[in-house]
């Protein structure tokens, strides 16, 4: 079952800042939505207290966290070791998305590398950490970050990727909105 805290303590924060991959969960209230479940990768997951964290997020396909999040706030982020101790570590809290061009930006900004591809921030509550074994993890050597999407959103251009957010991120594949689409 695992062990569960209030908060996130100096070793959690010392587990998730070693791990090159988290996954993010998020799901609608209707109970016939779609879940949604995304692996994250690069140096965008800070922990800004004990009670509060956030990522960096890139323009991609869907933009189902923010719709998720703007319509109830419920998320789920999971790290787990693939070299080393076998550990899992889930973060259970209420999550908002942060847009480019408002105050909260400017004060969440600066602790992550902002690219041109960067969509939004999605900053996080803790309400409860879960550790747990992760006996059935398998072993995995990191050899790299992918830089397919930033060739990608080059070739783009910034035009082309407000362009791709307006036809891609707007709504869930559920039709609830985002962060963006309630920008327009």
């Amino acid at each position: 079952m695992g062990k569960f805290h209030e908060s996130i303590k100096p070793a959690h924060k010392e587990f998730i800042e070693k791990q090159h991959i988290f996954f993010v969960s998020t799901a609608p209230l209707s109970g016939e939505g779609r879940i949604n479940l995304s692996p994250k990768g690069l140096d965008c997951f800070r922990v800004f207290s004990e009670q509060e964290v956030g990522y960096m997020d890139l323009i991609s396909s869907g933009n189902e966290t923010s719709a998720h999040t703007l319509e109830n706030g419920r998320i789920t982020m999971m790290f787990c070791s693939f070299e080393g101790s076998p550990n899992i570590l889930r973060l259970y809290g209420k999550g908002v998305t942060i847009l480019p061009n408002t105050e909260a930006w400017e004060r969440y900004a600066p602790h992550f590398k902002i690219y041109p591809s960067t969509r939004q921030l999605i900053i996080a509550k803790i309400d409860l950490v879960q550790t747990s074994c992760g006996f059935g993890v398998p072993l995995f050597d990191y050899v790299g970050e992918r830089d397919i999407h930033f060739e990608w959103a080059e070739k783009k251009g910034k035009d082309g990727l407000e362009a791709y957010m307006k036809e891609k991120n707007m709504i869930s594949l559920d039709g609830l909105p985002t962060s963006l689409g309630l920008q327009d």
